[in-house]
């Protein structure tokens, strides 16, 4: 280890490692998770909400968010499609597509010229292939996007499906002085 490595401060706090480790199997379902978690921890659901949103501030957590086991829920078939959409529409295409509620991703990535030309993709899931190319469809005419080019990519099998893990965290988050 360099000797000018030293812990990210953060994880010098006790209550703030008990928190990571607490919420990287995922909040409780439960109308107030964050009071729940508080509960588990002895401390009250606002000061959850404020170290969690110090932690996301520090960099120590990336972000939160939901983590989709589409399997478990019934959806058997889920593709990725791509698009390649004029720069100048991309925002508004993103808008269209990203207001429909059976895509659950919708972002815009760099186009990786000349072989990858798409610079949009959305996230599908169907109870099988032909409801994906369905929804795909619907999509191209809701959204005016006859003439723009696309590929559906089917995911060949689900790979495990996690949030971020924290218990390592005080090996792995380092920083510089």
């Amino acid at each position: 280890m360099d000797m000018n490595v030293t812990p990210h401060p953060a994880l010098d706090d006790a209550v703030n490692r008990a928190l990571l480790q607490a919420v990287e199997g995922g909040l409780p379902l439960a109308l107030r998770p964050y009071a729940v978690v508080g509960e588990q921890l002895g401390i009250a659901e606002n000061e959850v909400i404020a170290r969690l949103y110090n932690l996301q501030e520090q960099g120590i957590i990336k972000r939160m968010g939901v983590v989709v086991r589409h399997r478990v829920l019934g959806y058997r078939a889920n593709a990725m499609v791509v698009w390649d959409v004029a720069d100048a529409e991309v925002a508004a295409t993103g808008c269209c597509l990203g207001a429909v509620p059976f895509v659950t991703l919708c972002y815009r990535r760099p186009r990786r010229l000349p072989d990858w030309p798409y610079n949009l993709f959305t996230m599908i899931h169907g109870q099988d292939r032909a409801q994906v190319l369905a929804r795909v469809d619907h999509l191209v005419n809701r959204c005016d996007m006859q003439d723009i080019a696309h590929q559906v990519l089917f995911s060949p099998r689900c790979f495990k499906q996690r949030g971020a893990r924290y218990t390592t965290l005080d090996t792995r988050m380092e920083t510089s002085p």
